[in-house]
């Protein structure tokens, strides 16, 4: 019998689907939105290139199209979900590349049309921690009082020598003082973490959540590393071969991951969702239903649970 308390189903850890069904008691989507915005390691501001598992989108595969306006945008992706689910509400995710780098005032001119869309409760922005400035930290404050308000951190690795391979371009410290800064606002943080890294073991991915776990963040996304096409990753993975985890591998991780979060950190991801023509490895990500049933299904042989091993 299943007695983890943040659940109302079979599962064994604390899913964003809970979690908003009891903040909002309702059904809640998140419609992904493309504004067009750059990254301070792509334009050489800290660097060039971006991130190099990043595709071409910035990670925003099924966000909206970008040459559409973002009103648009919304529209279009909330039909698709409306005919599902006809009493859903909405929380706008801004999730290509790095969706505070701007000034204040062009990114007032994107995000305020957005929180007073019909039916929107709440807002997530995909970010960086190092271009979060102190205006729009004071900006975000106001946001935060006038909608449900959720900065999403890429940090992928605590690890500085994987850091460097995968030209994220920012240190471990700045990413903890804008956790910092941001919960001082009481703002909500998301962080995104990246399993299957290259070279990096399990020690180094069970590092990084055990860090994480120490962290005031409200919630944790976790990927399992793409390979994509064209991407800089893809020249490393066909230059250099390195160890892509195996299926089997991914959930020995997760689960163990899970085990070292407090149960009241909401996980918003735990696989990732590649898009399939562009995926060279690991093909296994496309079943995507497969691997989050065989993670319950392990959790439930191992009898374990998120926070087990606090």
């Amino acid at each position: 019998m299943n007695n983890f308390k943040y659940s109302n189903t079979n599962k064994r850890y604390h899913t964003l689907d809970y979690f908003y069904k009891t903040k909002f008691n309702s059904k809640v989507f998140k419609v992904s939105l493309n504004a067009g915005f750059s990254c301070p390691n792509i334009d050489g501001t800290v660097g060039y290139g971006g991130c190099i598992y990043c595709s071409k989108t910035g990670s925003g595969e099924f966000a909206g199209d970008v040459k559409d306006s973002i009103e648009k945008q919304f529209n279009t992706i909330k039909e698709i979900m409306h005919h599902k689910w006809k009493d859903g509400k909405y929380i706008a995710y801004l999730q290509a590349r790095t969706n505070t780098y701007a000034p204040v005032e062009k990114l007032k001119e994107i995000y305020e049309p957005v929180i007073k869309y019909d039916n929107v409760i709440g807002l997530n922005i995909a970010t960086r921690a190092d271009s979060i400035t102190d205006e729009c930290l004071d900006y975000l404050a106001d946001i935060n009082k006038r909608t449900y308000l959720t900065i999403e951190l890429g940090l992928q690795t605590i690890n500085g020598k994987t850091s460097k391979l995968i030209n994220r371009c920012h240190t471990l410290e700045c990413f903890e003082e804008m956790v910092n800064k941001l919960r001082e606002r009481n703002i909500n943080v998301v962080v995104h973490i990246i399993n299957g890294l290259p070279y990096e073991t399990k020690e180094d991915m069970l590092n990084t959540v055990k860090y994480l776990n120490n962290l005031d963040i409200q919630g944790i996304k976790i990927h399992m590393l793409s390979i994509i096409k064209d991407t800089p990753l893809a020249e490393l993975y066909e230059k250099e071969k390195f160890h892509v985890l195996t299926k089997e591998e991914y959930i020995d991780i997760v689960i163990s991951q899970l085990e070292y979060l407090r149960p009241e950190i909401v996980i918003h991801r735990i696989t990732g969702d590649p898009d399939p023509k562009d995926l060279i490895e690991p093909t296994w990500l496309i079943k995507k239903f497969t691997v989050l049933n065989d993670i319950d299904k392990e959790m439930v042989k191992r009898d374990t649970y998120q926070g087990n091993k606090l």
